[in-house]
Parts: structure tokens; sequence; C-alpha cells
């Protein structure tokens, strides 16, 4: 019948922050910079459990905190 998907198997966040300056020593993190992808970040981490999810909170908060660097050094 219908063309179904299957189901996700990853969250994809987009990270507001060049790719240089993640600090990620897992690896999970990949320059999307110049692939033409829905985000504003260079930054793309997939999570795939909720065994990761504290990591890649650690990664968010590395972003966030740039954002709100950035808002105050203005």
């Amino acid at each position: 019948m219908g063309n179904k998907e299957a189901p996700a198997k990853r969250l994809r966040i987009s990270l507001n922050m060049k790719f240089s300056e993640i600090n990620d020593p897992k690896g999970l993190c990949q320059d999307v910079s110049g692939h033409g992808r829905w985000g504003n970040g260079e930054v793309e981490v997939k999570m795939a459990s909720m065994e990761e999810l504290p990591y890649v909170m650690g990664l968010v908060r590395q972003s966030l905190e740039k954002q709100l660097g950035e808002a105050f050094e203005s």
C-alpha cells in the first residue's frame, strides 16, 4: 500500500558551534559544515540509546555555554 518509513533508531541533534571547538572524547560528533542539513551549527550528534544521554547532555551543555558566553561578550 503506502511507503512506510522505518522507525527512527537515533535522535539527531545539531549543536550551534564550530566542530573544531567541541570536546568529544568518545567521537560521537560529526562535522556537518557544508552538508546542507537542517540546523544552525557545524556539529551533529546522534544519540542511539538512553545510556548515551548523560554524555550527549554534556555536549549540549558545551554548546549552550558557548552561546551564553558569546552573548555576554557582545
